[in-house]
């Protein structure tokens, strides 16, 4: 077994101490650190966190440790115990990484446990240590790792099967508030860290619902015994990343039910939504997995085009649920998959990028988005839930209503989840395939092309009405009967002290034809200073007219001419036409 002792050394210096034993080492043992995590698909180079990394044996001798490239390092030699100790800087504010100071500690393991080669399949065992000092004795610790020692939410030690389990648990430590509830009968913890004032009667109650729903759909037995939601609060944030048997979670405070609240807002709709999704990926992705993740290469990217159905079904489902387990009204439910087509429909990227490309490309292009990602790509989870939909209706068009991609998710965790198989590229098609009774290669093209899916036909033949208008200003994201803009601008932008900073611009735009780009400075529109309520104001032009614009791009000043243009209709609005058809599908 290797023993891993974690000690917050220092929370005002962010500094995580980390001790490893292991016994039996091989020769000139070697130990390393991802570069990744599952669920995050970019490269984020971890160890470059790693301080003041040293080995020695178990009589404290020192071994000398050579660093072999960026994350990983051997000891040199052959002793009979290798112990080393090192320190994790801790100051990434993320789901992904590990942050600690005088309020809290949390972290993956991934981020902090080096792992020794050779033995990542044998057993290993953590032990987490309270900092020492008086004005932390009432820390206490919350995670799903199997505890060995202390009672629930005590620091203690804890056992995991091998490596890939061990870095499957994120640790969260401080003053945080709690509660449980039961679903199915199986135990579910909220964390929340962070000041709050949250209903946690409300919240623990829908989260049952949205548990429940969830745990039904995809039938006994659970794939865990006990469940845990880590958030952490803040006064601006929004972030989720699965696990085995837990979620890290980040939310703004506003995004939580607060006591004495009556309606639902967008912001607790929006966390209900996270929860969801994260909560989904218990079984689409941890289980149900694609075969290029079986098992995961985390020394380096590992690439797969499935990334469509694990996190465009899963969004998907995150809202549908919400309002299947009852927690949201159907408008609302309508008006979030109103904001899913939005985001698809305003970006120029889907006509350039196909979801498999979207897939394959997620580490340098979906996580590493800059000014010009509009324009370039596509979102596997946004395009990838109209295409789970697209999968639904037509599944459920052609079997009468008998089926639909509740019965594909039910034989993907039956055939896959459940038997520990990777997903192939076409086990998908295959199952759907098997439900219709046909080749499926026309639904499935539209995985490979950048067309538009066509959902309006199915959508109309369940009784739902898409209409696409005009957006009215950037705070328009879909959904609603509203009024849009006459006039389109075509970027992107936030308030400065002296004018309006560009954030980006679309394709073709009159933005563009104009001469704007990405962190110019605009400040006058005909010799008239500009203000955050430009859009508003270009709405009294006419089409044609030319409207002269003044900006700084870096220290030079530089003018254009805005050409008035119609605002497209990129923005839409999903209502039900025929309630008793919107029935079959809701």
């Amino acid at each position: 077994m290797i023993h891993y002792r974690v000690f917050p050394s220092n929370p005002n210096a962010h500094l995580l101490s980390v001790e490893i034993i292991i016994d039996d080492p091989n020769l000139d043992q070697q130990l390393w650190l991802p570069s990744w995590l599952p669920g995050s698909y970019m490269v984020r180079d971890f160890a470059r966190n790693i301080i003041d990394i040293k080995a020695t044996d178990q009589y404290l001798s020192p071994i000398i440790l050579n660093q072999l490239d960026k994350q990983t390092w051997q000891a040199l030699g052959e002793v009979n115990q290798l112990i080393v100790t090192y320190q994790v800087y801790a100051w990434d504010l993320s789901v992904r990484s590990a942050h600690l100071d005088s309020t809290h500690g949390f972290f993956n393991g991934s981020s902090v446990f080096l792992a020794v080669k050779g033995m990542e399949s044998t057993p290993h065992q953590v032990t987490i240590n309270k900092p020492k000092t008086k004005q932390f004795n009432d820390w206490k610790l919350a995670t799903s790792m199997t505890r060995q020692s202390g009672e629930h939410f005590e620091f203690g030690s804890f056992v995991a099967e091998n490596y890939d389990e061990l870095i499957d648990h994120p640790v969260e430590m401080g003053n945080f508030t709690s509660a449980t509830f039961e679903a199915n009968g199986i135990p579910h913890d909220i964390v929340l860290t962070g000041k709050h004032n949250t209903d946690l009667k409300r919240l623990k109650a829908d989260l049952k619902a949205i548990c429940e729903y969830q745990l039904d759909l995809f039938g006994a037995p659970a794939p865990f015994e006990r469940y845990l939601f880590l958030t952490t609060v803040l006064g601006n944030g929004f972030g989720g990343l699965e696990h085995r048997a837990s979620t890290a979670l980040m939310c703004s405070r506003t995004d939580l039910p607060f006591n004495g609240m009556t309606k639902m807002n967008k912001g607790y709709r929006t966390y209900l939504s996270l929860c969801s999704h994260e909560y989904f990926h218990n079984w689409n992705i941890k289980r149900i997995k694609p075969i290029e993740f079986s098992p995961y290469q985390l020394e380096q990217e590992s690439y797969t085009k499935q990334l469509w159905a694990y996190e465009g079904i899963t969004s998907y489902y995150d809202d549908m649920i919400t309002y299947r387990a009852g927690t949201v009204d159907v408008q609302e439910y309508l008006n979030m998959l109103s904001e899913t087509f939005t985001r698809v429909y305003r970006g120029k990227g889907r006509f350039i990028q196909s979801l498999k490309s979207s897939s394959f490309n997620a580490w340098t292009k979906f996580y590493k988005q800059d000014e010009n990602a509009a324009n370039a790509i596509v979102s596997y989870y946004t395009k990838g839930a109209l295409f789970a939909l697209f999968l639904d209706l037509t599944i459920r068009k052609e079997t009468n209503n008998q089926k639909s991609l509740d019965d594909v998710m039910r034989l993907l965790w039956q055939n896959f989840g459940l038997k520990k198989q990777g997903t192939q590229e076409n086990s998908h098609q295959e199952i759907i395939e098997q439900l219709l009774g046909r080749n499926c290669d026309d639904i499935f093209a539209y995985l490979d092309v950048t067309d538009d899916i066509p959902l309006t036909p199915l959508l109309n033949d369940v009784g739902i009405e898409l209409r696409m208008r005009s957006n009215n200003g950037v705070k328009d994201i879909g959904g609603g009967d509203v009024q849009g803009f006459n006039i389109d601008f075509g970027a992107k932008f936030k308030p400065e002290p002296f004018g309006l900073k560009i954030l980006s611009v679309i394709n073709d735009s009159a933005a563009q034809k104009a001469g704007l780009s990405a962190d110019d400075l605009l400040i006058s529109a005909n010799n008239l200073q500009v203000s955050s309520d430009l859009e508003q104001q270009i709405q009294h032009a006419s089409i044609s007219e030319k409207i002269q614009l003044h900006w700084f791009r870096r220290d030079e000043l530089m003018t254009g001419f805005l050409q008035i243009e119609a605002a497209p209709l990129d923005t839409v609005s999903i209502l039900i036409s025929d309630k008793s058809k919107a029935k079959t599908w809701l």
